[in-house]
């Protein structure tokens, strides 16, 4: 069995005690602390209820413990920032100043009072404490609200714009007969609304003043200065234009000038527009430049014109005796051209525009290369007994035909190729076969040049396209020259109406040289080529229906005195002339199908002419009239 002791008394701790009450002190004290915060707090909060709670202020204005009324009736008298002249506009050196209220800015006094009256009432006890005493103790400032009306910023804007609005002006440009009118252009411009917009409301949120440059876009027009095309104008009518032929010959005419007035009604002031641009043409007018030009062209078209040469008969080359000639056709555009392009350059001399042809045979072709090798024809007849006149005239046309070429194949014409027969050209006045009488007339004794050709044609072997014989026979042409005598091969031409034509139908160029021997009184035709080794047998001429000429017939002329006799015309039996030729080559005839030549001439009368009161004249016998009626 244990016994229990008897327990001690305990007695406490008095550092313990001592902590305890110290403790037991201070959770009183925060308890009084925290009845009276709260119990400060509910009577702050009761004091302030309906109230702006202190140190809030607004664009400067203490608001502290007002009333929202009180508050908006506050900042009104005290916020005039739309109504102020807060931006200056500036465009270049002049200026404009505007309200923010012109352009629909206002100021949301409620939305401001709002903002400053929920400082420190956000429903968070903890946060709306902190909101109030920063108010209290550092301040709270609350920006002034403001509102724009859009639509009438808008509005606002776009007058500014269209008020503002410059449009480009293109430059003029214009003629009054020679006075050449030029206007400036000028840039535009157009406010851009949207830029502004932005800046303004920038600064209006910042309720800030400003001065502002308006900002543009300029226009440019598509043409702004025309001053150059001005002076282009202005020189081009400042002189006459003067047209030339470059290296100009006899025959070539010229120079043409054109006086500045009419220039001017040609000028043409053109806008060409080439994408974002535009530019004025000066030029004048296509059409009637050429309706000028047009008629230059067919009297300054020369043809192209082979080399002349003659056959050395020892060296047996080509020697060249006239040089080549380009042809050339007058370029009535490239002339047109060339006019515009000078005239705006002071340059008022303009040399015509030609298209050149160059001849088929130049001045270095040789006679390898033309077929040209030898003598293949020579005739000549004989001219004794002529006037100065007709060996004037002979020997003139027969030079036109020394040296020409004929191609191969081709048709030959005589009066083609002789060109103009008048006084200024080199011919005299000789006795000629017109309606019916030998006359006198410009180029008589040509004939004795066709004929002296057609002798080298016939006896060459050349085909004859055409020939015409003279009316009546001609003792000229009917003297022995070796290879031929007597009637039959005349040639008779009177261009343009009367030709003689023969066809080179080989495949070699054919050379012509004509030689005038007057002491002689022959004319000699040679043709050289290259043989293709055709021959040639003439037989006749064989006369048939022979009619004995007329008797003589007297004329009086009165232009001649008393007691003169003069014969104008000699009389000639009429006939029938055969004359057969036969070609051929290597034995066979190469002109089957050519006819014999048959000319028929007529019986020709002599007539005389007298002067008035000439005595002695013959008295001609009547010839009989087989049909006539005898009268009882």
């Amino acid at each position: 069995m244990q016994a229990t002791l008897p327990s001690r008394p305990q007695h406490p701790n008095p550092l313990a005690l001592q902590l305890m009450r110290w403790f037991s002190t201070m959770a009183l004290v925060a308890a009084i602390f925290l009845a009276l915060t709260v119990a400060a707090a509910a009577l702050f909060q009761l004091n302030y209820q309906g109230r702006i709670y202190p140190g809030v202020r607004a664009w400067g204005v203490d608001l502290s413990g007002m009333k929202p009324e009180e508050a908006a009736l506050a900042l009104t008298g005290a916020f005039t920032y739309p109504q102020n002249e807060a931006f200056i506009l500036a465009d270049g050196a002049s200026t404009r100043t505007i309200r923010p209220a012109d352009f629909g800015v206002t100021f949301d006094v409620g939305g401001t009072v709002a903002a400053a009256y929920n400082v420190g009432r956000s429903g968070n006890l903890l946060a709306d404490w902190q909101a109030q005493f920063e108010a209290w103790h550092t301040g709270a400032q609350i920006a002034p609200i403001m509102t724009i009306d859009e639509s009438r910023a808008t509005a606002y804007l776009n007058s500014l714009a269209q008020e503002m609005y410059k449009p480009p002006l293109e430059a003029a440009l214009r003629a009054e007969g020679v006075n050449v009118i030029a206007e400036p252009g000028a840039i535009g411009r157009q406010l851009q609304v949207e830029t502004l917009r932005q800046t303004l409301f920038g600064y209006v949120r910042k309720v800030e003043k400003a001065a502002i440059q308006l900002p543009f876009t300029e226009n440019a027009p598509l043409v702004l200065d025309a001053s150059a095309q001005a002076e282009a104008a202005r020189t081009i009518l400042s002189q006459p234009l003067v047209l030339t032929v470059t290296n100009s010959t006899t025959g070539d005419g010229g120079p043409w000038s054109i006086p500045p007035e009419q220039l001017a009604t040609m000028l043409r002031i053109t806008r060409v527009q080439e994408g974002n641009s535009a530019r004025f043409e000066v030029t004048l007018d296509a059409n009637t430049l050429a309706a000028v030009l047009t008629p230059l062209a067919e009297p300054l078209r020369r043809q192209p014109q082979n080399a002349r040469f003659i056959f050395n008969d020892e060296t047996r080359l080509l020697e060249v005796i006239q040089p080549s000639i380009y042809g050339r056709e007058l370029d009535v555009e490239g002339t047109i051209n060339a006019i515009n392009a000078a005239l705006p350059k002071g340059e008022h001399t303009v040399p015509l525009v030609f298209r050149l042809q160059a001849p088929p045979v130049p001045d270095t072709m040789t006679g390898a290369e033309l077929g040209i090798t030898e003598l293949v024809s020579a005739q000549y007849t004989s001219f004794k007994g002529s006037g100065v006149e007709r060996l004037q005239n002979i020997q003139t046309a027969a030079a036109r035909f020394h040296g020409l070429l004929v191609p191969p194949g081709a048709v030959f014409s005589f009066a083609e190729n002789i060109g103009d027969i008048s006084l200024d050209s080199g011919f005299a006045e000789a006795l000629i076969i017109y309606g019916g009488r030998t006359i006198r007339g410009i180029g008589g004794g040509v004939c004795q040049v066709s004929t002296t050709l057609f002798r080298a044609v016939w006896f060459g072997g050349y085909p004859i396209v055409e020939r015409n014989s003279h009316a009546y026979r001609v003792g000229y042409y009917e003297q022995n020259t070796g290879s031929w005598s007597g009637p039959g091969l005349d040639a008779a031409v009177f261009t343009p109406l009367v030709d003689f034509k023969f066809q080179n139908d080989t495949p070699y160029w054919l050379l012509m040289e004509t030689y005038f021997y007057p002491n002689a009184g022959q004319l000699e035709w040679k043709f050289y080529s290259t043989s293709d080794g055709r021959q040639v047998q003439v037989s006749g001429p064989v006369v048939e229906n022979i009619i004995p000429a007329p008797e003589p017939k007297y004329e009086e002329n009165a232009e001649l005195p008393t007691g003169t006799i003069k014969q104008v015309d000699f009389q000639a039996d009429g006939a029938d002339v055969t004359v057969t030729r036969i070609v051929t080559r290597d034995g066979v005839r190469i002109n089957p199908n050519e006819q014999p030549l048959r000319t028929r001439y007529q019986p020709w009368q002599a007539i005389y002419q007298y002067g008035p009161g000439t005595e002695g004249i013959p008295t001609p016998t009547p010839t009989p009239d087989p049909n006539a009626t005898p009268v009882p």
